[in-house]
């Protein structure tokens, strides 16, 4: 999916004749004028680079901050309309694929652009499932940490240490190797996690149990203590594998953009996961959810939340849980959610917090300050809550996160490595420090 070459012109084109897909730019500053290509409703910005002053500019450069309106990749994997409220995974709705799938057979179509066959997902099935175990000294590494170490930083560092088991990860180019690191990373990933948050409880780890679904292996590994068996709950197993769809992908968030950048080195997938997680971890990208029940927790009742909202409205205070980055309608994903929780609050009982957030989400939903800035509930607003009606720590929210997100991440870091156009990440810069200066020495510094 390439780009024409660029073309300039330092007279405007006739008006007849000019391209209806190039965009002409005027530099004031010479006069000049520049046709650039448009494809797909994008311009190159190295084609800024012919927009000179003299021969000793560096040319054009665009500057934008956190990438807010920067492409910086082709990708065929999710689609997001922030403003009509869509999500697409490979084409298909987050709404169907929530209600009809399950998160194996979601992470098959993240990898491999299609919906398995039955044969397909059952061979993909099997050999995920045959990955769950870790090496017996993973589990040393693990007993390393404090036990009030945070899940998360036992995550980071775990992952990335497992490429010191698997040399074969460094062959990244290899299909064979990336398939087999990929079963490794999928498979693995809820076993880390489990054994996490059972250390930090002081608990004996609980080893896979391969005859479970996905989350209900992990479930077993949670929470099994003298359970010759352990059965998971239905309604928690399902309620598990929907938010694993939900959040399996979702475009060039933060920590897809890290792991794009940090696997464009051509490092193992397993440090370059790491690295993922680590940016995962920080409070406005998988920790927000944490942050919705910190505030929930502050506003302590019902009867307190107009006054709470009051102090958001002068800036006091933020109202976590609301308002995205991409989404200027009401997050699909939040609403699928919600209805996920009561599921989960009917089984486990009503979660003292919902009352609160409910009035949040009523009073947001009708006031004009929230309406005219489109801040309508994300997808964090209600998972806190259902975690924390399964039984998980706060701590444990972002891993919650981390899981389900390999996949995407993968999917993210493969189609990086197979695009012939991604080369190492190196953004530029606009320095503005100071110009050539003389050492001095100490004795002369006043």
């Amino acid at each position: 999916m390439s780009s024409p070459g660029s073309t300039t012109s330092t007279v405007k084109p006739d008006a007849a004749s000019k391209s209806r897909e190039t965009l002409t730019i005027t530099d004031n500053r010479t006069g000049k004028s520049y046709d650039v290509p448009i494809t797909h409703g994008t311009i190159r910005a190295v084609d800024l680079r012919q927009i000179k002053t003299g021969p000793d500019d560096f040319g054009m450069m665009s500057y934008d901050p956190a990438y807010t309106n920067t492409a910086s990749c082709i990708s065929r994997i999710t689609y997001i309309d922030g403003d009509q409220g869509i999500l697409r995974y490979r084409g298909y709705p987050i709404e169907e694929l929530a209600e009809k799938s399950t998160y194996l057979e979601t992470a098959y179509l993240l990898l491999h652009g299609e919906l398995p066959t039955e044969t397909q997902l059952k061979d993909w099935t099997w050999h995920i499932s045959h990955h769950t175990f870790i090496h017996e000294s993973i589990k040393k590494f693990l007993d390393g940490f404090h036990y009030d170490a945070h899940p998360m930083g036992m995550m980071i560092s775990t992952i990335a240490a497992l490429s010191t088991f698997y040399h074969d990860a460094k062959d990244i180019l290899s299909e064979e190797s990336r398939r087999k690191q990929t079963y490794r990373l999928i498979g693995k990933m809820p076993t880390i996690a489990a054994f996490a948050y059972r250390h930090t409880l002081g608990m004996p780890f609980v080893y896979p149990d391969n005859e479970l679904s996905y989350p209900g292996n992990f479930l077993n590994m949670l929470f099994r203590t003298t359970e010759t068996r352990y059965r998971p709950n239905p309604t928690l197993e399902r309620a598990l594998d929907v938010l694993f769809i939900l959040h399996a992908d979702h475009e060039q968030n933060c920590s897809a953009n890290v792991i794009r950048g940090v696997g464009s080195s051509h490092v193992d997938p397993y440090s370059a996961t790491a690295a993922a997680i680590a940016a995962l971890y920080g409070p406005l990208h998988g920790g927000a959810n944490e942050e919705v029940l910190r505030m929930l927790l502050e506003i302590g009742t019902v009867q307190k939340v107009p006054d709470f909202i009051k102090r958001v409205k002068t800036g006091e205070v933020k109202l976590m849980g609301f308002g995205h980055r991409i989404y200027k309608n009401y997050d699909p994903r939040a609403r699928i959610i919600k209805r996920v929780a009561y599921e989960v609050f009917e089984l486990m009982g009503k979660n003292p917090l919902l009352e609160i957030a409910l009035e949040c989400e009523r009073i947001a939903l009708e006031d004009d300050y929230f309406v005219k800035r489109k801040l309508y509930p994300n997808v964090d607003f209600y998972t806190g809550l259902i975690y924390q009606s399964m039984g998980f720590p706060m701590t444990m929210f972002p891993v919650l996160f981390a899981i389900p997100r390999t996949s995407g991440w993968i999917a993210q870091w493969q189609e990086m490595l197979l695009d012939p156009e991604q080369k190492i990440a190196r953004p530029r810069q606009i320095y503005l420090g100071r110009d050539t200066r003389d050492y001095v020495p100490m004795e002369k510094r006043l």
